[in-house]
């Protein structure tokens, strides 16, 4: 393996540090030199027997680690190293290298277009500042693979599609080129992506490891951050707009940044390379980490219930309003009359059971309410109009 030369300048360099340097005591000569940068190189030995503590000797062991890896630059296809948590490929119901984290549907729950909100302030910061692309196309591939849904595009490539069906309507396409109308599928459900907050350093490390190596430490410790990525998917139904789920996702990585860019540089090093795409894997696998959950929701789904049905006023009353569906509504005279409740008491007095009073106007009430307004012949209406409560009250 070669090591760069700018590492052993650095081994071998007299730190003019108290508890880094002690007189010379003669030379270390490498046992293989002829593989090394630096043929009949010779390491003075004061450089290693002057660290004083077995941590310090193991951080400069990663540097050198990290150092000789900086050195050797190969054209790799496919790398492992190269890939996000997003691996893998899908074709139709099947997918090829999925990452293990992703979980699988094994009947597809419906369609799903992906909505990026490009005018929202994460997305501008992404895209500007970071210099990262949409996030659509990672959470196709792992929408795809996850067989959950089917994805239907409402993104750019729509408005390709729409233009090969201008070229159609103008007369421009072949007659065989069947881009009638009535084909495209529709979206059952929306699935909007955000990012909560992208850290680009939340590190803390670095500060102990300069403690530990000094100078050198100074070097590693300084150039080392956390990166830190939390988001946040949501799925609505496209037929009501009710929500349908919600998750969020976070990731975390150590990234050694500048040091393992120093050492490599010239070299097509390690810490320059990971660190212009470091943010970028994080926010991918915090992604994964929203969607997985996204998909652990929806194979546990239970529909919310309303009673009096959604969208119908709901079982919160306010000051003022009119809401047949609030708790206290019911419970109260409507305009001074007779209430739901007193009205339900009285059916069941007179032989109309209702069931127990609950102050709702349920499919039950409303029909023993219809016998009651027949037997004493008024409109079946089911419903408690001045002429009923009339007769209720006698």
């Amino acid at each position: 393996m070669c090591i760069p030369k700018i590492f052993v300048n650095l081994a071998c360099l007299k730190l003019a540090s108290p508890g880094f340097l002690s007189p010379d005591r003669g030379t270390w000569e490498h046992p293989n030199h002829s593989n090394t940068c630096m043929p009949g190189m010779r390491i003075h030995k004061s450089s290693f027997m002057a660290f004083k503590t077995s941590h310090q000797l193991t951080l400069l062991a990663l540097a050198g680690s990290l150092a000789a890896l900086s050195g050797c630059a190969t054209m790799e296809t496919g790398s492992a190293a190269a890939k996000t948590e997003a691996t893998g490929s899908a074709g139709g119901a099947n997918s090829q290298g999925a990452n293990s984290k992703l979980p699988r549907c094994e009947e597809t729950l419906g369609t799903i277009a992906i909505v990026e909100d490009t005018n929202a302030p994460w997305y501008v910061m992404l895209t500007q500042q970071r210099h990262l692309g949409p996030t659509t196309p990672v959470l196709k591939l792992l929408i795809q693979q996850s067989n959950c849904f089917v994805v239907v595009d409402r993104g750019r490539a729509m408005n390709n599609m729409m233009q090969e069906r201008a070229l159609a309507q103008s007369g421009e396409l072949r007659n065989n080129s069947n881009f009638g109308k009535g084909q495209m599928v529709s979206a059952d459900y929306s699935l909007t992506p955000s990012i909560t907050f992208s850290n680009n350093n939340a590190g803390g490390a670095g500060a102990a490891v300069g403690g530990l190596l000094g100078p050198v430490g100074a070097l590693v410790g300084g150039s080392m951050s956390a990166k830190e990525a939390s988001t946040l998917l949501t799925l609505d139904d496209n037929r009501s707009s009710v929500q349908i789920a919600a998750a969020e996702g976070s990731a975390k990585n150590w990234d050694f940044g500048a040091f393992g860019g120093m050492l490599g540089a010239g070299f097509g090093g390690l810490g320059g390379g990971y660190t212009n795409t470091a943010e970028g894997k994080v926010i991918v696998a915090a992604f994964l980490d929203s969607y997985a959950n996204i998909v652990k929701a929806v194979q546990n789904y239970k529909a919310q219930t309303v009673k009096g049905g959604l969208g119908t006023g709901g079982r919160l009353n306010v000051d003022g309003g009119v809401n047949p569906n609030a708790p206290a509504a019911k419970a109260a005279p409507a305009g001074g009359g007779m209430s739901v409740l007193a009205m339900q008491q009285k059916l069941n007095d007179l032989g109309f059971s209702v069931g127990k009073p609950d102050g709702s106007m349920g499919p039950r009430t409303k029909r023993e309410l219809a016998k009651f307004q027949k037997s004493r012949q008024l409109p079946a209406t089911g419903e408690l109009d001045a002429a009923t409560q009339a007769e209720l009250s006698k």
